[in-house]
């Protein structure tokens, strides 16, 4: 890719199953030779309420100290985004969509109309919401003006992981199994196809 493309790859993730997909897929995008921000939404409750959930809090510490929180510069600066979040009840998890929120003044200007994107996601049981979490997020980034970019079934692991709407993986509870080579695949492919349609649409 000799033309200079820009990839926002924005998280939200409480156990780490989340943040391995965005990883992934931020060697995919930097694989195809685009600039990579990676950055991680911040919680919406109080501390005593993420006390509640064991090893949350602890985490939540890592990876703020980890990533930046993403801003409205960084959607501006991006030519390609990824959003992620885990599936809370069948959708995305709040985080994520308190980020949407503050995209108002550049849905106003228009400024994202145009550009790639696409989700990931992860649940806790394989029937959790993995595909209603990725379609549920496309009309947001429809309402944007995004280019919604699936994941289709161009990688072979997409036969055996992820949905066609975007990488997923599956942490199985308590047992919190970390994502599985095919998944990481996957995302590396999402990564790599997003940076690769935005470079297609910034040149048109």
């Amino acid at each position: 890719m000799s033309l200079q493309v820009n990839v926002l790859v924005a998280f939200y993730s409480r156990n780490g199953s989340v943040e391995a997909l965005a990883g992934a897929m931020a060697d995919g995008a930097r694989g195809a030779g685009a600039s990579v921000r990676v950055r991680r939404v911040r919680e919406l409750v109080d501390h005593q309420t993420m006390q509640l959930a064991p090893g949350w809090v602890e985490g939540a510490a890592r990876m703020n100290q980890a990533y930046e929180a993403p801003s409205l510069a960084d959607a501006r600066w991006a030519d390609g985004l990824a959003f992620g979040a885990p599936t809370r009840f069948g959708s995305a998890a709040s985080e994520l969509r308190a980020y949407f929120e503050t995209l108002g003044p550049l849905w106003l200007s228009g400024e994202l109309a145009g550009k790639a994107a696409g989700v990931f996601t992860a649940s806790s049981s394989p029937h959790g919401g993995l595909e209603t979490t990725g379609l549920g997020l496309y009309p947001t980034l429809a309402h944007l003006g995004l280019v919604i970019v699936p994941t289709g079934y161009g990688h072979p692991s997409l036969f055996r992981s992820g949905t066609p709407y975007g990488a997923a993986t599956v942490s199985y509870g308590l047992e919190r199994r970390p994502p599985t080579d095919d998944d990481l695949m996957v995302a590396v492919y999402q990564g790599e196809r997003l940076a690769r349609v935005a470079a297609a649409l910034k040149v048109g």
